[in-house]
């Protein structure tokens, strides 16, 4: 019983985890409509400066976040405005954007991945914070952990929060529902996609930053995030916020149980084998409408 509370707990912070990861790439695609390649290399980028404050300077990541999360803005609103903006002003259609937006942040990919390579090498890396244990229906678990989940869902909630009952969260899901329509309501879709691109940004270092307190990482592994993300959004619905909250905590409990009851090597397939039932199952997605 103990061992099954354990892999529930973790299950539900990874599950946290993804959800914040897959909320900031949702934001990006659903509003810019540009499938960022390069998003997982922003919460390495997170993670590693997370992990550099700390171990150089003993700052903790709560209180470097302080510095990491806006310089995460700066860096999303610079890459949409000036690698990514070019390809918006020339595409003809929001179809051709994405198959261009693909390309280009394909390669910005190794173009970040390179940068941190340079600096700190492939290793693994990782620092200890909080990590004495609590005990929680009898099972220890680590205070890193309970934290980073605890920030996870203020950060979601807010958002979700943000989008739903303000005029700004109002245009975004306008915008992300038919940009032509939402231009004949005096919305500003470029900058106002701009700025979307900034809080995915922002989220998703703050999963970087929340991750590297209590995961082992490199900075080779943002190509797997991002495509934990992508797997997400799928499974939920394209720019269904309480699909994708529902479909991470399905990834997360499920690669927590498949890592503890049969074998921590599955637990990448295990992910893409719930990804093929949910598509078999639900080809729109969990909470998806099905094309008339």
């Amino acid at each position: 019983m103990l061992q099954f509370f354990d892999a529930l707990i973790t299950g539900i912070t990874l599950g946290g985890m993804y959800a914040l990861i897959a909320l900031g790439l949702n934001l990006q695609y659903g509003v810019a409509r540009i499938l960022n390649l390069s998003y997982g290399e922003m919460l390495i980028g997170g993670a590693l400066l997370a992990w550099a404050l700390f171990t150089a300077h003993g700052v903790s990541p709560l209180v470097g976040s302080l510095a990491i999360l806006p310089l995460a803005a700066l860096v999303g609103l610079a890459t949409y405005r000036l690698a990514l903006m070019p390809l918006v002003r020339r595409s003809p259609t929001r179809e051709a954007l994405e198959v261009d937006s693909l390309l280009a942040s394909f390669g910005l990919l190794f173009v970040m991945q390179g940068i941190m390579l340079a600096a700190v090498g492939g290793g693994y890396l990782s620092y200890g914070y909080l990590s004495t244990s609590v005990d929680v229906f009898g099972t220890l678990i680590g205070a890193n952990r309970l934290l980073a989940l605890a920030i996870a869902l203020t950060a979601g909630l807010l958002l979700y929060a943000g989008l739903t009952r303000t005029r700004l969260g109002t245009a975004v899901r306008a915008l992300a529902v038919d940009p032509v329509s939402a231009q004949l309501v005096a919305v500003d879709v470029n900058r106002l996609a701009g700025w979307a691109f900034a809080l995915g940004a922002v989220l998703v270092a703050l999963a970087g930053v929340l991750i590297s307190m209590f995961l082992t990482f490199s900075v080779t592994m943002g190509v797997i995030f991002t495509m934990k993300a992508l797997i997400i959004i799928i499974m939920g619905g394209v720019g269904n916020l309480l699909g994708g909250i529902v479909a991470a905590l399905m990834l997360g409990l499920v690669e927590s149980f498949v890592a503890t009851y049969v074998d921590p090597s599955l637990t990448l397939a295990s992910n893409y084998a719930l990804f093929l039932v949910v598509l078999l199952i639900r080809p729109t997605g969990l909470f998806g409408k099905a094309s008339r």
